[in-house]
């Protein structure tokens, strides 16, 4: 996709029509008497107008053809409230309004809701960084930003976090051609093992049965509650044979408790 182009599957972009001013007044005109297929070419004449918008949105993760779509109901929204005796062009008064579908398509179709004024220190933040690296030829520290902006060091991690995209923790981080490395599989377990007498009976028997090295591994993982990094760094091994000898072991385990 290029830079400043947007691409609509079915849409053949660089063919649609745009309408000049007089040709918009005389369709709302011919709309107002009844005309049906008159709203329909005042959509279709001012396309470009929502992919123009589009392009500010060109780089996120959001589908491009579900965008133009919401953007093209915000446009139908401006055709049908549009007020022909008031001296401003259909495009002034429907850019607000596309703009406005799609940030709020945007909004409630994102997992993890942020407070818009965490959101706008974040923002704060990003503009005062490029100011000063504008203005000094260096990033300036948390300690100068915070000093700056009248916020204390932890609000700037917290506000930049913000901005980012949540993952999955089922997310493939790694793969050495066996078994692949999810997120999971780097987050500790810290848990409490709360659970009944015998579950916890039949637990420590299956232990005593396993190997060594899966017996440490369990242990090291669900019990001390260290990441497979940290593991691997301790027994010398890489995360991938981690991560295979602990599935081996909880395999084991559920084939002795059973």
């Amino acid at each position: 996709m290029a830079k400043y182009k947007v691409e609509i599957t079915g849409i053949n972009t660089s063919k649609l029509q745009v309408l000049s001013n007089k040709e918009i007044e005389e369709l709302f005109l011919k709309m107002q008497n009844g005309d049906k297929d008159a709203k329909e070419k005042l959509v279709y004449g001012n396309l470009r107008l929502v992919l123009s918008i589009l392009q500010r949105f060109n780089n996120t993760k959001y589908n491009m053809d579900d965008l133009f779509q919401v953007g093209v109901i915000g446009l139908i929204k401006a055709i049908d409230n549009f007020d022909t005796s008031l001296n401003l062009r259909l495009s002034t008064y429907a850019v607000p309004l596309i703009i406005g579908e799609v940030k709020r398509y945007i909004r409630d179709n994102t997992s993890v809701r942020v407070s818009r004024s965490i959101k706008d220190l974040a923002y704060k933040i990003i503009k005062f960084q490029e100011e000063y690296l504008s203005l000094h030829g260096s990033q300036p520290t948390n300690a100068i930003i915070a000093k700056a902006l009248g916020i204390d060091e932890y609000e700037i991690a917290y506000a930049l976090d913000s901005l980012k995209d949540p993952m999955s923790i089922f997310e493939p981080i790694y793969n050495d051609g066996g078994d692949t490395i999810y997120l999971s599989d780097q987050i500790a377990d810290v848990k409490d093992l709360s659970t009944d007498k015998d579950m916890l009976i039949s637990l420590r028997k299956a232990l005593m049965k396993l190997k060594q090295r899966e017996k440490e591994i369990l242990i090291s993982r669900f019990i001390v509650g260290k990441t497979q990094m940290e593991i691997a760094d301790i027994l010398g091994i890489s995360q991938a044979q981690v991560s295979r000898i602990e599935k081996s072991a909880i395999q084991n385990v559920r084939n002795l408790i059973k």
